[in-house]
């Protein structure tokens, strides 16, 4: 077969140009437009580097702006606490003045209101220029100066309380609550001004980062031009190119098809050469067993006789049987026997299974819709004397998506699967098997999973193998269930895996087509 291919390559290789259809290319051509395509990306390639660059110092410069438009609103809120504080003072001067012309009660609670307020907004003025150390300077001396003057509010008005005879034009020039207020205005007005000049800077500073944030983006912009123009340039070089190989491909497709189709042909007489080598090889060593097992049912029928004259002459004639003939009949050759008979047992049923596993690859595939859990459901059942001896349970975790597939190849899928999740469960632990399924894309994905004694990582791969087994060999079987379960996955155009740790149970995990093709079994030989 590998002969004909290379004729068949050969073949083609001889064929001149003008009759496949094919252009050719001068290799200088070819040297020209790889320096070029080197060239072009290594110019994107720049180009992208550049809008990154761009990009980050884009966003440095908003970062920026969005700092100097924080500022500045820090200092209107600044300017604008003290203009509030002024009020409030204000507020304090005018309810003051009018309690002492008036004596009337309502202009005391406008005074005390507002000199609530004043200390709420010093407060808040104080925390907004907590990281200003001149303006916190004067704004402890604004405080002082406001509490004193409060206090000298409620003096005056509490003095006029307790002596209706004073007059209240004579307190209000007496005290200093005048030259209180006008400290207080004049300290205000010195802050304010301070604000100010922080606002003119910070306003010329965030103008300054808006420019260059424009800058910026107009740079990007023309060099994301410049780029998207020579990458659609490129793109459409490069298409052009893709079509004219895609032509080329094409006919090469064409003419290598038939040998694609040989070789396809070849690759599946040698599979199933493969499988009825198998068949005949396990057929013709059944004959030699066969005799084998029969001729030591003949010795072994033989043994009683001998093992009775042997005890006769014993009894008559002792010196007459020697110890090597005394122990060779009574207890070598029955020994002898049965290791004989063990091993054509065991011979027998590993022909069996090579045999059963031959005839299923020879069998046909019938695919039908496939109700999965009534098929578990029987599974089950069949298998409900066992778990009631061992104290186990099967949850089938329903509804179980449906398949169209081989019935009786997922039922030796399944069977296989639970039987042995039931054999190798840890004595002493209560079984669980778990039965579930979903489905991703065209595929349905099915997991038996158990709380048994596990399978060691390394030997899941191995469990699959034909005659190889994992773990301490303490259950009955040869090897071949697990094997089988793979060939036939395999033929339905299925894989299955193995997720498992030592005492942590095991997850058996069928991947299979939601619907049979025929052409899947194909691919999988």
């Amino acid at each position: 077969m590998g002969a004909r291919c290379i004729r068949a390559a050969g073949r083609l290789a001889s064929l001149p140009s003008s009759s496949r259809g094919l252009k050719t290319i001068s290799p200088s051509a070819y040297s020209s437009d790889r320096k070029l395509g080197r060239f072009i990306a290594g110019a994107i390639a720049i180009g992208f580097t550049a809008l990154m660059a761009l990009g980050g110092a884009g966003g440095w410069a908003l970062i920026q702006a969005q700092r100097q438009s924080a500022e500045v609103a820090h200092t209107y809120q600044v300017e604008l606490g003290l203009q509030r504080f002024k009020a409030a003072i204000e507020r304090v001067a005018s309810a003051r003045r009018g309690y002492l012309l008036t004596r009337n009660e309502p202009f005391s609670e406008i005074l005390e209101e507002a000199a609530r307020e004043t200390e709420t907004l010093l407060q808040h003025v104080g925390e907004l220029t907590a990281d200003n150390p001149t303006q916190g300077e004067s704004l402890a001396r604004l405080r002082e100066l406001s509490e004193r003057y409060v206090q000298v509010a409620r003096d005056s008005v509490a003095a006029m309380r307790e002596d209706l005879s004073l007059d209240g034009s004579a307190v209000f020039v007496l005290d200093s609550g005048a030259a209180t207020v006008n400290a207080i205005r004049t300290l205000g007005r010195e802050m304010i001004a301070i604000e100010q000049q922080l606002l003119v800077e910070r306003t010329g500073s965030q103008r300054r980062q808006q420019i260059y944030a424009y800058a910026i983006l107009a740079v990007a912009g023309l060099l994301m031009l410049l780029v998207g123009t020579v990458t659609m340039w490129w793109i459409r070089r490069s298409l052009t190119d893709l079509r004219r190989s895609h032509r080329t491909l094409k006919g090469l497709n064409e003419m290598l098809e038939g040998a694609v189709q040989v070789r396809t042909a070849d690759l599946q007489r040698a599979n199933d050469e493969i499988q009825r080598f198998a068949y005949i090889v396990s057929h013709d060593l059944r004959s030699p067993l066969v005799n084998v097992m029969g001729f030591t049912a003949e010795l072994e029928a033989a043994i009683e006789p001998l093992t009775q004259m042997v005890d006769k002459a014993e009894a008559e004639a002792p010196q007459v049987v020697s110890e090597e003939a005394r122990l060779a009949v009574r207890e070598d050759l029955p020994e002898s026997i049965g290791f004989i008979r063990t091993s054509t047992q065991k011979m027998d049923r590993l022909i069996n299974a090579i045999l059963r596993l031959s005839r299923e690859g020879r069998r046909v595939i019938t695919p039908e819709p496939l109700d999965m859990d009534e098929m578990m459901g029987s599974i089950v059942d069949s298998l409900q004397h066992r778990l009631d001896e061992l104290g186990a349970e099967i949850a089938v975790e329903g509804p179980l998506p449906g398949v169209t597939s081989d019935r009786v190849a997922i039922e030796q899928i399944f069977s296989n699967l639970v039987e042995n999740a039931v054999k190798y469960l840890k004595p002493g632990r209560p079984g669980r098997i778990a039965v579930r399924g979903r489905r991703v894309g065209d595929r349905i994905i099915y997991e038996v999973q158990d709380n048994g004694r596990g399978i060691d990582p390394k030997d899941h791969q191995r469990v699959f193998d034909l005659f190889r087994r994992s773990g301490a060999q303490d259950q009955p079987g040869e090897g071949i269930g697990l094997a089988h379960v793979r060939a036939v996955a395999y033929r339905l155009g299925g894989v299955i895996s193995c997720d498992s740790a030592l005492d942590e149970g095991a997850t058996f995990r069928l991947s299979i087509p939601v619907r049979y093709e025929a052409q899947k079994e194909a691919q999988a030989s």
